[in-house]
């Protein structure tokens, strides 16, 4: 018995997300995953009209993954959401030493988007999700300013992607999540 093959839709997918984040949506041609996936054209058009359309499916699945492991690392590191601040930078270590790791696929896809395009737009509702969620963990932490102390947090968590293909030192996402601890002791401490 022959296992059952994977549908196109997820085979382009797959096929897309391993090769757009290993040489960003720009560097990728539809040729190359259409041969790579294994589906006709006429296929691969029938479920991405257009090729924004299989970025923006590209960066869905990035945000799910990466969104995820962010929200699974703060709920590991306990109920306090101090914690949860400090914890989510655990994700940052998982991810910076994942093998074939090049960095934020968000940063990069926005670094090579047209600025107003669906794709950039995209590069940044997610950011701002992110941010939002850290706003409301600083909020629940008692934050003098929740704002501030999450946009400082993900400056942090957006060097540290970066240093991680940078430096490609697991070291970075260990200073990064010791700069956020203090960052949280400073803006949690009561007077």
């Amino acid at each position: 018995m022959h296992p059952t093959r994977q549908p196109a839709r997820e085979r382009i997918l797959d096929t897309a997300f391993r090769l757009f984040y290993a040489h960003g949506p720009r560097g990728v041609g539809v040729d190359t995953v259409i041969a790579e996936s294994g589906v006709a054209k006429a296929t691969l058009y029938k479920h991405f009209p257009r090729k924004d359309d299989l970025v923006l499916a590209y960066l869905e699945r990035v945000d799910q993954a990466w969104f995820g492991g962010l929200r699974a690392a703060a709920r590991a590191a306990g109920e306090d959401p101090r914690d949860q601040l400090v914890g989510m930078f655990d994700a940052l270590a998982g991810a910076c030493r994942r093998e074939g790791y090049h960095g934020c696929a968000f940063i990069n896809t926005a670094a090579e988007s047209a600025l107003g395009s669906d794709v950039h737009a995209r590069t940044v509702e997610h950011k701002q999700v992110v941010r939002a969620w850290i706003t409301d963990l600083a909020r629940r932490a008692a934050a003098a300013d929740p704002d501030l102390l999450a946009r400082q947090l993900t400056l942090l968590l957006d060097g540290g992607l970066s240093a991680g293909v940078l430096d490609a030192d697991p070291a970075a996402a260990q200073a990064a999540k010791a700069a956020a601890r203090a960052l949280v002791t400073a803006a949690t401490s009561r007077s």
